[in-house]
């Protein structure tokens, strides 16, 4: 019999003489949590998301599991997020990791780095390689247990002011770019600027930075950013396929049921699903409409991306040689994206290849 009709039919007593009373009563403790979000509440996807996964935490535990969502800024913060749940001033926060590279770059492997994995990949690596192994083991130094939540695929390489057409046009450009792809940009004369999502329109209206990305055709439009800047270029090589996490703070989790654990991680893996199908959806139509109000589609150069592609190396081998922690996770990491990229090479690239060139009816 389900466990919540058993307890409405029986009663307390009948409970009791069944010897069942603890595990119903702690599956039962009313839990309030506040949840810490790095994004504005205007994008439906990306912010979105922490929604879906309260939503679900709170039906699957009959409304006594809650968890209130904050937009950034409400109680931390966007980049403050980390130490927010470190420190115990919320349960939880929804990010992306490589936001916080410059606290150790092996955040970003958690997330993106240039030239890694797509969303399968990454997804792979995480729930049947050692990624999510890994990379716990590292937030442990942080008091973080962490949960994949969330994937927005590719993104595009943002909107400049003057059309790219090569390698020398990047240089000395003010570019917003989020996380360690900041750091290769800088290599190829590009100066970055970390910049919260909800400030990126303001600051490029005004002139004060020359280029920006955030994620895709969907959460550009309604940002506008084609207003300000109209050449858009794709694709975002630095973020093939990155992942949002949900961070908990390790001693909130480890004072949670055993129930009540297992509705987070499911939560989390169905809202980090349910943002990659919200991107796959919405972004095809968006993107239609940017064109049409005079968005210019531009892939980057040959010489950009080579050049791009032999600075992340370069810094992929000397962050190895210096930093233990990115080497043990890097090993990993290299090595299942190398391998994958092989399989997908013979599978679904040639697929998706040969449908690019044809024509439906």
């Amino acid at each position: 019999m389900e466990r919540r009709s058993f307890v409405k039919h029986a009663g307390l007593a009948g409970i009791l003489a069944a010897g069942s009373a603890p595990a119903v009563v702690m599956a039962q403790q009313s839990v309030r949590w506040r949840l810490a979000s790095s994004f504005p509440n205007s994008l439906d996807t990306i912010f979105g998301a922490a929604n879906i996964f309260a939503q679900k935490v709170k039906e699957a535990s009959g409304g006594k599991f809650e968890i209130s969502i904050h937009a950034a800024g409400e109680l931390v913060p966007p980049f403050g997020v980390v130490d927010a749940v470190q420190q115990g001033t919320v349960e939880c926060a929804h990010t992306a990791p490589y936001y916080f590279f410059g606290k150790d770059p092996t955040f970003a492997l958690g997330c993106a780095v240039p030239f890694g994995m797509n969303s399968r990949q990454m997804s792979a690596w995480m729930y049947q390689g050692n990624g999510l192994k890994l990379m716990r083991e590292f937030y442990a130094n942080y008091n973080i247990i962490s949960f994949p939540l969330g994937n927005t695929g590719a993104q595009m390489g943002g909107w400049f002011r003057k059309p790219i057409k090569s390698l020398a046009d990047m240089k000395g450009l003010k570019m917003r770019i989020g996380g360690f792809g900041g750091k290769v940009m800088e290599r190829i004369g590009v100066v970055p600027q970390n910049i919260p999502g909800g400030d990126i329109y303001p600051t490029l209206e005004k002139g004060t930075i020359d280029a920006a990305e955030w994620i895709g055709p969907y959460d550009d439009l309604k940002l506008g950013f084609y207003k300000v800047a109209k050449n858009y270029l794709y694709p975002g090589w630095w973020e093939g396929g990155p992942q949002l996490d949900l961070y908990v703070n390790q001693k909130a989790y480890n004072a949670l049921s055993a129930e009540y654990k297992a509705m987070v991680e499911l939560a989390a893996s169905h809202a980090h699903i349910n943002m990659q199908a919200m991107y796959d959806a919405k972004n095809p139509p968006a993107l239609k409409e940017l064109v049409g109000k005079g968005a210019k589609l531009q892939g980057f150069p040959k010489d950009v991306m080579e050049a791009a592609f032999k600075a992340s190396n370069d810094l992929y081998n000397e962050l190895s040689a210096s930093n233990p922690r990115w080497k043990k996770v890097y090993t990993d990491w290299a090595k299942f994206r190398n391998d994958d990229i092989l399989w997908f090479r013979f599978a679904d690239n040639e697929f998706d290849r040969f449908m690019a060139t044809r024509k439906f009816t």
